[in-house]
């Protein structure tokens, strides 16, 4: 979790000419691409690039997000943009989160190599990952005070969002609906991810779930799926750009909560790990589910189940990161796949509990 996560083969010179057709193509003869940059902390996923676009009506700064190139060795095996861009601009639209504003989608392979879609860029203070904003950060030490406010402020943009009515129509493109739909996406996706070198520790999480299943999932909402801190930025604690919707999907309000609950849970156990203190007040379970019933008049239930599916699904997706060190010879591969998990011990404890 210390070094720069690989996401991108492609050269950067080459990708800003590039851009620059395309761009000409959309908005005129006049227009132009410069200062095009990766974020320091680029994402596990999809590839990011800034770049600043010219046109006859000014400058905007921009953010294009690009499926990542087959020899990446992608942490997904699929990537919709198309409807990742159209969720973004019905939860700004609709129900007044701020995810960025959408400005074009390119569905032609052929201008970079892959599909892609622009963003407007939004400026603020993101919560690192690298290193964890736990072991030293700006909100680690910002005023308890502060903490709550944030932590309070990203509640609400949750609550906000689930409790947003979008048609049938609107939410199509996400897939079938539900709980039972969604561990089954999950399954697909292990398999595809790991289905040659099995993780133990994940099956084991996997048939946890069936015996533990919630008597009455909640009803289904519109959930962001990525829902952390991390994917959030912030002015004056204040979420001002909800980013990275491309695990969106339509389930119970849970699968939210419970993510936003345990990405910190994840970061706070490995600070205690490493011999540090952490923020073991921030993002309580009993502090976020009571705030979020203020908000809505809903009372998150079955938190137990939602913590351990959490922890499986970050489960898989972290294991496949590690996959991805190996292939680029950044770190060996471990004699226990379990090992692949970085957060092997909380699962176990789970599993124990």
């Amino acid at each position: 979790m210390t070094e720069e996560i690989r996401t991108s083969t492609r050269d950067l010179e080459e990708l800003r000419e590039r851009l620059a057709v395309w761009l000409r193509g959309r908005v005129g003869e006049s227009a132009s691409v410069s200062e095009v940059s990766r974020p320091s902390e680029n994402g596990m996923s999809s590839e990011t690039l800034f770049f600043t676009a010219a046109g006859s009506d000014g400058r905007t700064r921009c953010v294009a997000r690009l499926a990542p190139a087959v020899e990446a060795v992608p942490v997904f095996p699929s990537y919709d943009l198309r409807t990742q861009f159209g969720i973004m601009r019905l939860a700004r639209e609709k129900a007044g989160i701020p995810a960025p504003r959408a400005l074009w989608f390119e569905p032609d392979p052929d201008h970079l190599g892959t599909p892609f879609l622009v963003m407007e860029r939004e400026d603020g203070e993101v919560p690192p990952d690298v290193m964890p904003y736990t072991f030293g950060s700006w909100l680690l030490d910002a005023a308890p005070a502060n903490q709550r406010r944030l932590q309070d402020a990203c509640v609400a943009v949750l609550a906000a969002l689930h409790q947003t009515r979008f048609t049938t129509e609107e939410l199509a493109p996400l897939g079938q609906a539900g709980l039972r739909a969604h561990v089954e996406a999950q399954r697909d996706y292990y398999e595809w991810a790991h289905g040659e070198r099995r993780i133990p520790l994940l099956e084991r999480a996997f048939r946890w779930l069936e015996p533990h299943w919630p008597d009455k999932p909640g009803p289904d909402v519109l959930c962001w799926g990525d829902a952390r801190i991390g994917n959030m930025m912030f002015r004056d604690f204040t979420p001002v750009a909800v980013l990275d919707w491309e695990m969106a999907a339509v389930g119970p309000r849970e699968l939210d909560l419970s993510w936003m609950i345990f990405l910190h849970r994840f970061f706070q156990d490995l600070t205690v790990a490493a011999g540090f203190p952490g923020m073991p007040d921030f993002m309580r379970c009993d502090d976020v589910c009571r705030k979020y019933w203020e908000l809505t008049g809903y009372e998150p239930r079955d938190m137990d189940f939602y913590e351990m599916y959490a922890a499986l699904r970050h489960g898989i997706v972290m294991a496949r990161v590690w996959q991805r060190r190996i292939h680029f010879g950044e770190q060996p591969a471990p004699d226990d796949p379990d090992d692949l998990v970085l957060h092997r011990a909380t699962i176990e404890e789970l599993l124990a509990r």
